[in-house]
């Protein structure tokens, strides 16, 4: 599937929020603050879209009957800052302090914001955060669900193993983790770094129902996304095959855009790839 169609289906989203439109604030921001991090958060921008624009239960960020969402792999997290400002929930003004002095908008997200419901950064805790906020809901009678987003080069860490145990042991089958696969970690090929594949398999054989999806394939993912607990009490793995950069083909699985910062050519270049022009 194309880039484009992938990700411009406003129709099956909430407002203006679409893959390509993160994309559009992650190049403007990335570039007027100067921070990288930028192949990441364009590597989740459909992942983003999916879940704020067609997934996510939430009317108000403060809302406690609201989904929550955890974004493990906080480094990409220029692609919420995006998702929250389409929603309508950061002011243009304040998404443009990103990264300033005294601004909430950090390198990593603070739960601070609203809309932000849990701080994140070390990678592997995450998943802990998701599964303990399923167990609350459970807990408190609530059909709210849970839903967390990884990093594949997290999968590295034994913190993401225990709490892989935990949630079927406890049946949080309202809680979903999105594993972003986009084959790449800051040192390296992240199968190289370490034996991750059979990735899918894996994460079924510590109890979960895992489907493997295309992580730029919005009606896969909503489909994958949206769909309810069947009773077997299993929580629920997304595999998404993801690339790194997607959307922009100089940057596209190349892994210096884990931290370079686009120059003034390199962002009109990418807009113009995008349609943005």
């Amino acid at each position: 599937m194309s880039a484009d169609a992938a990700t411009t289906r406003p129709e099956r989203l909430s407002g203006a929020i679409s893959g390509n439109a993160i994309r559009r604030i992650v190049l403007a921001q990335s570039k007027r603050a100067g921070v990288g991090h930028i192949g990441s958060a364009l590597s989740v921008a459909d992942i983003i879209a999916a879940l704020y624009g067609g997934v996510l239960q939430v009317q108000d960020p403060a809302d406690p009957a609201r989904d929550r969402f955890v974004l493990s792999k906080g480094h990409a997290v220029l692609a919420v800052y995006a998702a929250l400002s389409l929603r309508g929930w950061l002011a243009p003004e304040q998404l443009d302090t990103y990264c300033g002095d005294g601004s909430l908008l950090g390198v990593h997200p603070e739960h601070a914001l609203p809309g932000i419901d849990f701080a994140s950064g070390s990678l592997g805790h995450g998943l802990s955060y998701a599964a303990g906020a399923a167990l609350a809901a459970r807990m408190q009678g609530s059909a709210r669900r849970a839903f967390a987003l990884l990093s594949d080069a997290e999968c590295n860490e034994g913190s993401v193993w225990e709490a892989a145990m935990f949630a079927p042991a406890q049946r949080l089958d309202r809680l979903t983790v999105v594993i972003d696969y986009n084959k790449w970690q800051a040192t390296g090929r992240s199968d190289e770094v370490m034996a991750l594949a059979p990735l899918r398999r894996k994460w079924e054989a510590f109890g979960w129902d895992a489907v493997e999806v295309d992580g730029h394939d919005l009606d896969g993912l909503l489909a994958a996304l949206r769909r309810r607990p069947d009773g077997s009490g299993r929580p629920r793995a997304l595999v998404a095959h993801t690339v790194k950069g997607r959307g922009v083909s100089f940057m596209e699985d190349d892994n210096n855009w884990h931290y370079r910062v686009p120059n003034a050519d390199e962002v009109r270049r990418a807009k113009v790839e995008l349609g943005l022009a």
